[in-house]
């Protein structure tokens, strides 16, 4: 189970306690060489007892789910560091937690107003995960993607250079020496006032139109592979431009848009799943808040 965002804040003060203990951690065991480590030992398993704090155990379990938090993380922090400091962790947690009882700071309302939220929000989480499993699979995916490369136009792409500068004449200069012969590139690297392409020679690689602003769009269009154009004006100033090459935009593959369509499937499975219970559930306001006014376009459900 991953730890919700909500829980990680308190994690946070207790590995300010477990840091003394991590730094001795790193530190070189007496007798070991500078510089060495401590051997990493195995990861204890689920079930096995690696503390006990005033007779209350702390196990494997209880370090892998502590592993699980982002402040726990330490990257870089060699293994058997690591684990040191996640028992300590686990044990500063169960000594507070101790005296929290002892204090009957759990009989507060606030406190079971706490824990009732955290609840509600940890049993949401996992249910969300449970049953967004069932539709975020390899078939779901592979049938996206399968659905939405089908629905993708033959797009034609661009490779072009280019050169910017302040005015028409320098532009006009500059047009005149490449189609002279001089080197595109090595003038894009001398003159050009564009940071992002300069020190590449100008080269702005692959592009569709709509990405280019419209004048500078329809001139490297009109353009052959190999052609120079005349000064061509956008509000970012005059350029002079020449195309590399033309292609069709080739349609990303499976493995590249994967990641993409698994978060797809999740956040629609997340959404359908409460829109569902929403709509199965009582749900009375009390509070008298506004009716929420329908998008554009929707119409309000009865």
């Amino acid at each position: 189970m991953t730890i919700p965002t909500f829980l990680r804040r308190a994690s946070a003060a207790a590995l300010i306690l477990a840091l003394p203990s991590l730094a001795l951690a790193q530190g070189a065991a007496p007798g070991a060489a500078p510089g060495s480590s401590p051997a990493a030992a195995p990861a204890p398993g689920p079930d096995t007892v690696v503390a006990k704090v005033n007779g209350q155990p702390v196990t494997g379990a209880d370090l892998a789910l502590a592993a699980e938090d982002p402040a726990l993380s330490l990257p870089g922090v060699d293994e058997a560091a690591k684990q040191n400091l996640l028992v300590d962790y686990m044990v500063d947690l169960k000594v507070g937690a101790q005296a929290a009882e002892a204090a009957k700071v759990g009989d507060s309302p606030e406190f079971k107003r706490k824990l009732a939220y955290f609840r509600d929000k940890l049993l949401l989480d996992d249910y969300l995960e449970r049953e967004t499993k069932k539709s975020v699979t390899p078939e779901a995916a592979k049938a996206l993607y399968d659905q939405t490369v089908k629905s993708m136009k033959p797009e034609e792409e661009v490779r072009a250079r280019h050169i910017l500068v302040e005015s028409e004449d320098e532009a006009k200069k500059i047009a005149a020496r490449v189609k002279g012969g001089e080197d595109f590139a090595k003038i894009a690297a001398e003159v050009s006032k564009d940071p992002g392409s300069k020190t590449e020679g100008g080269d702005l690689g692959f592009f569709t139109k709509e990405r280019m602003v419209k004048p500078f769009a329809e001139a490297a269009f009109k353009l052959a592979p190999g052609q120079v154009s005349d000064p061509v004006k956008t509000q970012f100033g005059w350029h002079v431009l020449r195309v590399e090459e033309k292609r069709t935009k080739p349609v990303p593959s499976f493995d590249e848009m994967k990641e993409q369509i698994d978060q797809y499937l999740t956040r629609k499975a997340q959404q359908d799943t409460i829109i569902k219970l929403r709509e199965a559930a009582k749900v009375e306001r009390t509070d008298a808040a506004p009716a929420a006014t329908p998008p554009a376009g929707e119409t309000k459900k009865p």
